[in-house]
C-alpha cells in the first residue's frame, strides 16, 4: 500500500546554488554500503564469454564503466573482466602464446573465472565501514571487489553489487586515474588523512 503525500510547490529561493555532486560524499567512517554500487539499484553491464575484447572494450567505453560482469549462455556469472584485463599484459601474453592477434582474443581468453573472484558477503558489508572495504580492496591488490548475498526468492547465490576503488575514491573527493593501483590506494589514503 503507497500512501498518498500531499507535495506543495513554490518559487526558486534567490540565493540557491547548485548542489555539487560526486565529491565529498563519504568520509572513511561511512557506511561501506553508501559506497556499493547496488545490483538491485543499477543494472550491471555485462557481456558474453565469447564476445570479442574489441567489443568488450568498445561496451566499458559505451557505459562508462571499467568492468564488465562476464556471463555464460544461461546468464550465469562466469567472471569478469576490467580494463586493465583487455589492455594490460594478460592480453599480450594470450596473444603470444597462441601465435595470434590481439584483436582476435574473446572475453573468456582473458578474463577473471569465477573460481578466481574475491567477494564480500552483503552481511558483513552492512557492518563495515569505507575504510574497512578500502583495506580489503588494499590488501587483495584489486581495484574491484564483488559483493554477494542470497537471492531472497530462491535462496541462490548471487552478485548483489561491487565496490570500485576508483568509485570511492571520486566519492571520497580524489579524483582516481589509471592503472596505478599503489599510487590510486596511496591517493585514498592520503584523502582519509586530511
Amino acid at each position: 500500500m503507497t500512501l498518498a503525500a500531499k507535495v506543495r510547490s513554490h518559487k526558486l529561493s534567490q540565493n540557491a546554488t547548485l548542489c555539487a555532486s560526486g565529491f565529498n560524499l563519504l568520509s572513511a567512517d561511512s557506511p561501506a554500503i553508501e559506497a556499493m554500487t547496488d545490483f538491485a539499484r543499477v543494472q550491471a553491464v555485462t557481456i558474453d564469454r565469447s564476445a570479442s575484447v574489441t567489443e568488450a572494450n568498445a561496451r566499458m567505453i559505451s557505459r562508462g564503466v571499467r568492468l564488465l560482469m562476464v556471463v555464460a549462455g544461461d546468464e550465469q556469472v562466469a567472471g569478469l573482466v576490467t580494463a586493465r584485463d583487455l589492455h594490460g599484459e594478460r592480453p599480450v601474453q594470450v596473444a603470444q602464446a597462441r601465435g595470434c592477434k590481439h584483436n582476435e582474443l574473446i572475453v573468456g581468453d582473458v578474463m577473471t573465472p569465477i573460481g578466481s573472484l574475491d567477494t564480500l558477503y552483503l552481511a558483513d558489508v552492512l557492518n563495515a565501514r569505507v575504510a574497512d572495504i578500502l583495506n580489503a580492496l588494499k590488501s587483495l591488490g584489486r581495484q574491484h571487489i564483488l559483493v554477494e548475498d542470497n537471492d531472497p526468492l530462491t535462496n541462490q547465490p548471487r552478485v548483489r553489487g561491487l565496490f570500485s576503488a576508483t568509485q570511492i575514491g571520486r566519492m571520497l573527493g580524489v579524483p582516481v586515474l589509471g592503472f596505478d593501483l599503489p599510487r590510486t590506494f596511496a591517493e585514498i589514503e592520503a584523502a582519509l588523512v586530511n
